[in-house]
């Protein structure tokens, strides 16, 4: 016979939660004679959570969806509990006279409920009632994406995600909080906030503080170190003979550009002014190059940052891009990890940047009136995008190639849309000759491991 070797915090936790319903059982059989109910109080309230390692907790909050227990005198006779002016289906087997469980609605409304009785719990009996403050707050919230990673100081950047409802502090790199100018969507889904001075340039996270709760971006806000490239002494500009794809430094761009959030110092043009529009089918129409061999060294700069067992999807080339007129049906964007393509590639050590194409299939102009950040994965690069690798796996590609140099194309010829999408399709948008503009500039690999933030920290 085998010998099974049980979890004790795990069945400790079942064994708490099930003698409390066995208690609230006997008391609710012991006070079915008294129907009225008296007078009611509320002394504190619980989060129930068998999955935690305090599965009882006193808490001043709750989730939409979350457990609770509330503790306190009167609760026999209880007719109708409301949280947040919302009536809540309670179970009377769960009820005694001094303990009751209740589950909060997922259709519970938190911002958007009457102010009145907003962060409260009402319970009413047919003579008695009595209000609990108790803050009620939706799902945890989420940091989907920053408008821009590298802003300068003054500038007002967007953070986009869910839950982001009343946003009351934000704290970046180098522990710099702001709790003033924020201005947040009322349905959750942005908020906005000026840069301050002295953010580290070590980067991090950022940590967000909002109705909802807190939450913390990924760690790529303000990494300067993970610079690669910037055409200001940051990297080195790579570029060889006199061909008219290859961007020379004279090609470079100062000129301020942008609004809200401006250039910074030299930058790309994609398509250069001597170029007056790129023709039809054509690839490698513009090239821009990292110095390559000998300079660039991404592990020494790197992986005292990001270590090489880092999982590939949680590392991300990020840079700034500016597009003052629209971009739509034609042309992108090609990353190369090394100097070995010729163009049009949609496979090996690359990736193709068409921001036209949404990941459902629709086109949608690409256009901004600033500069703002791209996050590519590494793990969208075509070669590491079928199987889990490592950052490891990425250094060791570049430090095997023949040519080091890290760059990209603009290029204009046809775009299957499986090749963006992923998903079957017969769809092929044809090019066409085009003068766009796109201007690039701080290419930079960035962590995307983002820290948990817990309700309840130890």
């Amino acid at each position: 016979m085998k010998n099974y070797i049980l979890n004790k915090k795990y069945w400790a936790s079942i064994t708490i939660i099930v003698m409390m319903f066995v208690s609230m059982l006997f008391n609710a059989c012991d006070n079915n004679d008294s129907s009225d109910g008296g007078p009611i109080t509320i002394s504190k309230v619980f989060l129930e959570d068998v999955n935690s390692s305090v599965p009882d907790r006193e808490v001043s909050f709750a989730r939409l969806g979350q457990l609770i227990r509330v503790e306190g005198t009167g609760f026999t006779g209880l007719k109708k509990v409301y949280i947040n002016g919302f009536e809540t289906y309670f179970n009377v087997v769960f009820v005694s006279d001094t303990s009751m469980l209740i589950s909060i609605s997922k259709n519970t409304p938190t911002i958007d409920a009457d102010p009145a009785v907003r962060n409260t719990i009402r319970f009413v009996n047919d003579s008695n009632e009595a209000v609990f403050a108790f803050n009620i707050r939706s799902a945890a919230p989420k940091i989907i994406s920053i408008s821009n990673t590298m802003p300068k100081a003054g500038e007002v950047i967007t953070v986009s995600g869910t839950g982001l409802t009343e946003v009351k502090k934000v704290v970046f790199p180098g522990n710099i909080e702001v709790t003033n100018g924020i201005t947040s969507d009322v349905k959750g889904e942005f908020f906005t906030v000026t840069m301050p001075a002295g953010v580290s340039a070590e980067g991090g996270s950022l940590l967000v503080e909002s109705a909802n709760g807190g939450v913390y971006s990924p760690a790529y806000f303000n990494f300067k170190k993970g610079v690669i490239l910037d055409f200001d002494g940051l990297g080195s500009h790579g570029y060889w003979g006199s061909g008219t794809s290859m961007i020379q430094p004279a090609d470079l761009l100062s000129t301020a550009a942008g609004t809200g959030n401006v250039s910074q110092g030299k930058y790309v043009p994609h398509r250069p002014a001597r170029i007056a529009s790129f023709a039809a089918a054509t690839n490698r129409c513009s090239e821009t190059w990292t110095a390559g061999n000998g300079v660039d060294n991404w592990r020494a700069q790197l992986t005292p940052y990001i270590p090489a067992s880092t999982p590939l999807d949680q590392v991300a080339l990020q840079f700034d891009i500016y597009v003052p007129t629209a971009w739509t049906n034609t042309g992108f964007l090609k990353i190369c990890l090394i100097n070995n393509f010729n163009g049009g590639e949609w496979t090996g050590a690359t990736y193709n940047y068409v921001p036209w194409i949404t990941s459902e299939g629709k086109v949608v102009p690409f256009q901004t009136t600033g500069w703002q950040t791209v996050t590519i994965p590494l793990n969208k690069l075509y070669s590491f995008s079928k199987a889990a690798f490592t950052f490891d796996d990425v250094l060791k590609a570049r430090e095997a190639a023949t040519y080091q140099n890290f760059g990209f194309f603009f290029e204009n010829s046809d775009v299957k849309l499986t090749n963006v999408t992923g998903q079957a399709s017969e769809a092929v948008f044809a090019s066409s000759a085009t003068s766009v503009s796109v201007s690039t500039d701080n290419w930079r690999i960035v962590s995307l491991k983002t820290p948990t933030y817990s309700d309840f920290p130890n």
